[in-house]
């Protein structure tokens, strides 16, 4: 018992000096919503499931527990903004889903507005031009 504290330490230095992980090692998935452009492309093509994308409300959710770490979704991503992160998540207490959700830029809001109000605008001209052909079937 004493010997070992005159000896070199088995483990390794690990908190002072960062894991290198081994070539190969898969990690885990990671992504850059910022880029994403909520295609689910990643979603579709992921054998257990683990990834949900809400086009919606702009969220890319994975559950880590389901996800096997095969990098499909990020062969398949069209931006790129997906990405294996070498090394392993840090553990929880609990059995959670890890979720990110994209946070439009002033930019990105104007466009939005902009489009809304084009669709508007041509709901509107669609109605009208749908009365204005019943009222003139009815002349007839």
């Amino acid at each position: 018992m004493l010997r070992q504290l005159f000896e070199k330490p088995v483990t390794k230095n690990y908190p002072a000096e960062p894991i290198n992980y081994p070539e190969g090692s898969r990690g885990h998935i990671d992504i850059d919503i910022q880029q994403c452009i909520s295609c689910g492309a990643c979603m579709i093509n992921c054998p257990p499931g683990a990834i949900t994308v809400d086009r919606k409300n702009k969220t890319w959710t994975i559950n880590r527990f389901d996800c096997v770490q095969c990098g499909y979704c990020t062969r398949v991503c069209p931006k790129k903004c997906l990405y294996l992160n070498p090394g392993y998540q840090t553990p929880g207490p609990e059995k959670v889903t890890y979720s990110q959700t994209h946070i439009m830029t002033e930019a990105e809001k104007q466009k939005a507005a902009e489009m809304e109000a084009r669709k508007q605008a041509a709901i509107k001209a669609a109605q009208a031009k749908k009365a204005a052909a019943a009222a003139a079937e009815k002349k007839d």
